[in-house]
């Protein structure tokens, strides 16, 4: 399978980079990287992780990382991934 992320989430990603990058440069790198191997780790296991609550569909799933959530489609015809958004709920 192949990973492909999606320009809402790739916008979202660089905007939540920034916001770290602002208290340590050091931790947005290395938030990246662990959440880059997350998302690298899909191609083994896509339904590791619990069906969305955003979606009413089984190949939409919700990776949770550091209290944000990462919404992906995993599309079995195509043999590819979808990193569709990644957002943190607030109240």
């Amino acid at each position: 399978m192949v990973i492909v992320r999606k320009r809402e989430y790739l916008d979202g990603l660089k905007s939540i980079i920034s916001y770290i990058a602002f208290d340590s440069v050091t931790r947005a790198k290395q938030f990246k990287q662990q959440l880059d191997l997350k998302i690298e780790n899909l191609v083994y296991f896509p339904y590791k992780y619990r069906q969305s609550l955003h979606h009413n569909n089984k190949e939409v799933r919700d990776l949770i990382f550091k209290g944000y959530t990462i919404v992906y489609r995993i599309n079995n015809d195509e043999k590819k991934i979808e990193i569709l958004e990644i957002f943190k709920w607030t109240k």
